[in-house]
C-alpha cells in the first residue's frame, strides 16, 4: 500500500508492506510505513520488487544446492556404517569435499542474475515456508542419487580389485563432479537449463566449475595431496565412470526442472 497523508498511518501500519512518499509524504506516514520512496516514483517500487525477488530466488537456489549435496555426502558414510562396509570417505576427504565445493561452487549462486520471468509470477504468501514440498522432494532425490552413484562406484571398484585408495578417490570425485553438474541444475528452480542462457548465462558458475576441476585434478595427481588425503591417480576409464554418475544426476534433476 502506498500513501502520503497523516490519516493514512493506520492503513500503512496494517499493510503487508506500507510505502510512504519521501518528498511529499507526511512525517507520520513515513514513521508508520515499512519503506519510504525517496524519489516519489512508482517505477522504483517495481524495480525494488524485482530486485527483492531476485535476491530471494538466489537464496532459495543456494539452499536447494547445499542441502542435497551435503545430504549426499552424509548418506554415503551413513549407508557404509549401517551395512558394515569399508568407509568410502575418510574424515580428511569429507573435509576436502566441503572445502573444495563450498569455497568455489557454493558461492557462485550469489551472483546469479535475476530471471526474466520473475515479475510475471504472482506474489507469494507472506507465510510461505522456504522449504516447500518440492524442496524436500528435491533434497531427498538428489541426496539419494548422489549417495547411490558414489557408493555404487566405490563398491564396484573394490569388487574389480581396485585398491581402497583408488576406490575412495573415485568416490570423492563422483561426489564433487555430481555437485558441479547439479550446480548448473540449481540455476533455475522450476525451468529447464538446457539452453544457452541456462548453461552459460552465469560466468561465475563457469569459473567456479573450472576452479573446482583444477582442485580435483590436484587432489588426484599431486603427490602432496595424495600424501595428505590418501588419494591416488585415476585412469581415463575411471574418469568416464565418474562423469557418467554426474551426468545421470544432471538429467534426472533436469527432468524435475522441466
Amino acid at each position: 500500500m502506498t500513501r502520503d497523508g497523516v490519516n493514512d498511518s493506520p492503513a500503512l501500519t496494517r499493510a503487508d508492506v506500507g510505502v510512504a512518499m519521501g518528498r511529499t509524504g507526511n512525517e507520520a506516514a513515513k514513521e508508520a510505513s515499512d519503506m519510504v520512496l525517496f524519489d516519489d516514483n512508482f517505477a522504483t517500487i517495481a524495480a525494488a520488487v524485482r530486485e527483492g525477488r531476485g535476491v530471494y530466488d538466489n537464496l532459495k537456489k543456494f539452499v536447494l544446492f547445499m542441502l542435497p549435496t551435503n545430504g549426499g555426502e552424509a548418506l554415503v558414510v551413513i549407508a557404509a556404517i549401517l551395512f558394515q562396509l569399508t568407509l568410502p570417505l575418510t574424515p580428511a576427504q569429507v573435509l576436502w569435499i566441503n572445502l573444495a565445493t563450498v569455497s568455489t561452487l557454493g558461492l557462485a549462486l550469489a551472483f546469479e542474475p535475476t530471471e526474466t520471468s520473475v515479475m510475471r509470477r504472482p506474489p507469494r504468501p507472506p507465510t510461505e515456508s522456504l522449504l516447500s514440498g518440492f524442496f524436500v522432494w528435491r533434497v531427498a532425490l538428489v541426496s539419494v542419487l548422489m549417495m547411490s552413484g558414489a557408493l555404487g562406484l566405490f563398491l564396484w571398484e573394490l569388487e574389480s580389485g581396485t585398491t581402497v585408495e583408488a576406490a575412495r578417490t573415485i568416490a570423492v570425485d563422483a561426489i564433487v563432479i555430481t555437485e558441479m553438474f547439479y550446480l548448473i541444475n540449481s540455476r533455475h528452480i522450476k525451468a529447464s537449463i538446457l539452453n544457452r542462457e541456462g548453461l552459460f548465462g552465469n560466468r561465475y558458475v563457469l569459473g567456479a566449475i573450472t576452479a573446482c576441476i583444477v582442485l580435483q585434478v590436484l587432489f588426484a595427481y599431486a603427490p602432496f595431496m595424495q600424501a595428505i588425503f590418501g588419494s591416488s591417480r585415476l585412469t581415463p576409464t575411471e574418469w568416464v565412470k565418474v562423469l557418467g554418475v554426474g551426468l545421470a544426476v544432471f538429467f534426472v534433476a533436469e527432468g524435475e526442472n522441466g
